[in-house]
């Protein structure tokens, strides 16, 4: 290894927004961060789907008889007709 041209490791606390705090080693001296693994949706569960303008529904109405279930139901429909 060259001497001098790398950066100096810090063992440091990191310090989340919501309180969370851990050790880790960062070129930084000093980490504070705005979210986390404790804090965020998606980690925590409580993540929310929002459907706007009606996507999901205008997508069942197109394609809502396309789904396997649909597919096998119209396919023994048809073969009880004949």
């Amino acid at each position: 290894m060259k001497q001098g041209i790398h950066p100096k490791y810090h063992d440091v606390e990191a310090r989340c927004a919501c309180g969370h705090t851990w050790k880790t080693r960062s070129t930084k001296p000093e980490l504070h961060l705005e979210i986390c693994s404790n804090c965020h949706p998606f980690f925590t569960g409580r993540q929310k789907l929002i459907d706007t303008e009606g996507r999901v529904e205008r997508f069942m109405k197109k394609f809502g008889a396309q789904t396997v279930a649909g597919l096998k139901k119209a396919k023994a429909q048809k073969s009880a007709a004949r």
